[in-house]
């Protein structure tokens, strides 16, 4: 059974749980399995309402998330080269710098520092992702690393693949050092109103064709490759690193985020401003950073040490580690 920092609830198939060595086979009766995946758990909630209550903001991203999808159905129709290239580069600038490299490299871990202003630019840029304000996705994900795989855990696929994928958004805590600053107050107070905004122009400037693929295709894609690291890469993919948890490489995963299918690699150091470790794994978040760095823009970028890595190597755990 795998060790986790609350209750475990998760089994994984024989070859996982006798990485020590040993002849032990997984109990699985009384357990379901995730569809084709080696991932047994025991706790299935319901799958799209999850643990607790939804509430406004819930409802907000539901609705979203429907108009989003249901503007694709007008894509075809509406398709020309201008707009496919203007939806693709916006959804790749909020996706690398907002989401990535704002919300979650620099926002959630700290694992980088940024001149204020492009701070406050990217995770600006990152609010037009829409998958909800800085405060809120960060607090959101902090509890993520803190119960990973739980029952705690907002969006483990312990809860069923499309818990993870999906029911994630909601919930704010955690985070007094951006509530301390009037800037994320502020966009946290009118996060709705910007993606509004954004529409209107959008618009404005090319009328619903804009609309479809600006908004609509732009959002459907963006919503799902992002989530794609919160499903899949806890069930498919390779463990690099004895992280205790189902966190997984994929690399598929990885060149879609720019670097964020690396999962396993920062469950295992989650302070890393990179994430894919090896040469061969391309992160574009990483390269990014690198780019601000080199002009003066961005410092302290955080990696671990050879003896950091040693530490959560699998090779370093006795059976005994294992049991205890």
């Amino acid at each position: 059974m795998q060790r986790s920092s609350s209750s475990p609830v998760v089994l994984v198939s024989a070859d996982k749980a006798t990485k020590g060595g040993g002849d032990e086979k997984v109990n699985t009766y009384g357990y379901d399995v995730i569809p084709f995946s080696d991932v047994e758990v025991k706790h299935i909630r319901n799958v799209f309402k999850g643990n607790r209550e939804w509430n406004f903001l819930d409802v907000v991203h539901v609705i979203i998330s429907i108009t989003s999808h249901s503007l694709c159905f007008f894509a075809a129709s509406t398709f020309s080269w201008s707009t496919f290239w203007m939806a693709a580069v916006f959804a790749n600038i909020t996706l690398l710098l907002g989401v990535t490299l704002s919300y979650h490299r620099n926002l959630a871990h700290k694992s980088f520092k940024l001149t204020k202003f492009l701070e406050y630019l990217f995770a600006y840029i990152g609010l037009h992702a829409v998958q909800g304000d800085p405060m809120w996705w960060v607090s959101t994900h902090r509890y993520h690393h803190k119960f990973t795989d739980t029952v705690q855990d907002p969006h483990s696929p312990i809860s069923g693949f499309w818990y993870s994928h999906f029911n994630w958004c909601g919930g704010l805590n955690n985070v007094k050092d951006l509530e301390m600053q009037l800037y994320y107050r502020f966009l946290h107070r009118t996060y709705l109103g910007h993606p509004i905004a954004l529409g209107i122009l959008l618009y404005a400037l090319g009328g619903f064709p804009y609309i479809v693929w600006g908004m609509g295709v732009r959002l459907t894609y963006t919503f799902h490759v992002t989530f794609l690291v919160n499903s899949v890469c806890h069930i498919w993919g390779h463990q690099a690193w004895d992280t205790g948890d189902l966190s997984k490489n994929n690399w598929l995963v990885a060149i879609l985020t720019h670097g964020e299918g690396w999962h396993n690699n920062h469950h295992a150091f989650e302070f890393s401003a990179r994430q894919g470790l090896e040469w061969w794994q391309i992160d574009m978040t990483w390269y990014t950073m690198k780019l601000l760095e080199f002009f003066g823009l961005a410092t302290d970028l955080k990696v671990p040490t050879e003896t950091q890595k040693q530490r959560m190597s699998f090779n370093t755990k006795t059976t005994d580690d294992l049991t205890k």
